[in-house]
């Protein structure tokens, strides 16, 4: 995948989710991505978690071994 942004490798779904969660990255078998963002949040937080879960793809953190490091390098 050259530029994840502009493939259709990505499909977001909206799920009802604990408050504390905003957004869930999977990375499938098939090298996809699969975003779920949670329904509960505004349209503005929805698209920050949005924002944020391309901001892992982008950053090829699926390829890393820590995540706690990931989230404090964000």
């Amino acid at each position: 995948m050259n530029h994840p942004l502009l493939t259709e490798d990505i499909g977001v779904h909206f799920l009802n989710m604990p408050t504390k969660v905003k957004e869930q990255v999977v990375f499938n078998e098939d090298g996809s991505f699969t975003i779920f963002i949670n329904a509960r949040l505004t349209y503005e937080q929805q698209m920050q978690a949005y924002q944020h879960a391309l901001l892992h793809i982008m950053e090829h953190d699926f390829e890393k071994e820590s995540a706690d490091d990931i989230e404090k390098a964000m």
